[in-house]
């Protein structure tokens, strides 16, 4: 296993680097992007030789090693504000398989290159609204509802007598917004909200599919990714259990309008991963996030974790209550761990990941003088 850093090697904060931009930084939860300005843009295109058409914007997306979970940020006692290693945990995971997935002739991805484990320099999409989700199990809030009586999910009808964790009969593709979506009849303007294909179709544009046969495009491509992690994953006995897709528009070197793969795809963060020995002994071993949303649920109000009305108070509760370095520490395990399996090579951990990536960026050109 790669020998995680410790706290203070840890990159907490990633929306503060003296990058020169054309617009503000996006910080998400774990990754910020940099916009750079058209000429810093053009300049990169020609001095490394990208494939790319010349007036594409470029992006520097930081990784951190935050770990958010029902919507918050949580902290860290000890001043551990994050899990070692996980940003290049998850770079490393999903760079994979956006390689995979390109060598296996599936779609091109947003990464222009990955000159350090937690930089990816990318090219701007026009994202989907969409998150692309496909379920291969019935677990989490899938079964939840399931339990409570519920057998419609985006529109799908699912038969009785089901039960907990179970594979499913075939892949369930169950989409919802991404962001807050108004004017769309039947769906509430609130972020993740499930949808069905016919809400996708009868409004295809607003969630910025140019051209409506693009929804069947992006579902193969969902399809065919989740099919393919799945395999490679089974030859290292680990069940790819569901996942989250993103997908956006680009224009190539050519200048033919692509749909390609974005964000992450793979990762622990962004699906659930089992162990597959235990899952057939009738026990479920997460190797993702997802064990780290168990931990919370088993010591906090499920209320106040997965209740809407309560998100306020939650996110105080994330604020104000440091967990113990023995938790952070744990999931750095199941990252580090994770990433060497799937990828097959020593995990790159940086040594002083601020450091490193404002020198690189210098080199670069790309740092305010």
């Amino acid at each position: 296993m790669a020998s995680c850093p410790p706290a203070s090697k840890v990159l907490a904060v990633n929306n503060d680097l003296p990058i020169r931009t054309q617009a503000p930084v996006h910080n998400g939860k774990v990754r910020s992007v940099y916009w750079l300005t058209q000429e810093d843009s053009r300049r990169l295109i020609a001095e490394k030789d990208y494939n790319l058409a010349a007036d594409t914007t470029l992006g520097i997306m930081v990784i951190s090693d935050r770990i958010s979970a029902f919507d918050c940020i949580w902290q860290g006692a000890d001043g551990m504000h994050g899990v070692p290693g996980k940003g290049a945990a998850l770079n490393a995971v999903s760079a994979h398989w956006f390689r995979q997935f390109q060598a296996a002739g599936l779609a091109d991805n947003h990464i222009v290159d990955s000159p350090h484990p937690l930089v990816w320099i990318v090219q701007k999409a026009r994202p989907l609204l969409i998150e692309a989700i496909g379920r291969q199990y019935i677990t989490g809030s899938l079964w939840r509802h399931y339990e409570a009586g519920e057998r419609r999910v985006c529109g799908i009808d699912l038969p009785d007598g089901l039960e907990k964790n179970q594979k499913l009969p075939q892949l369930l593709i169950t989409p919802s917004t991404k962001g807050v979506l108004e004017g769309i009849p039947g769906v509430p303007a609130l972020d993740d909200t499930n949808i069905s294909r016919r809400t996708i179709e009868e409004n295809f544009t607003d969630f910025h599919f140019e051209q409506r046969s693009d929804i069947e495009r992006y579902e193969k491509l969902l399809s065919e990714g989740v099919a393919l992690i799945s395999e490679q994953l089974a030859a290292l006995d680990l069940i790819f259990v569901d996942t989250k897709f993103e997908f956006g528009y680009v224009t190539d070197a050519q200048g033919q309008e692509q749909l390609i793969y974005m964000d992450e795809v793979g990762t622990p963060d962004s699906s659930r991963i089992w162990d597959g020995a235990s899952w057939r002994a009738g026990k479920v071993v997460e190797n993702s996030k997802e064990s780290f949303r168990q931990l919370l649920l088993e010591h906090f109000p499920r209320a106040i974790l997965l209740e809407p009305q309560h998100m306020e108070e939650r996110r105080r509760l994330a604020a104000s209550q440091p967990l113990p370095t023995s938790v952070l520490l744990h999931m750095s395990e199941i990252y580090c761990n994770l990433a060497e399996r799937i990828t097959g090579v020593p995990l790159v951990l940086p040594k002083s990941p601020r450091e490193e990536i404002i020198q690189l960026l210098t080199d670069y050109g790309l740092v305010h003088k």
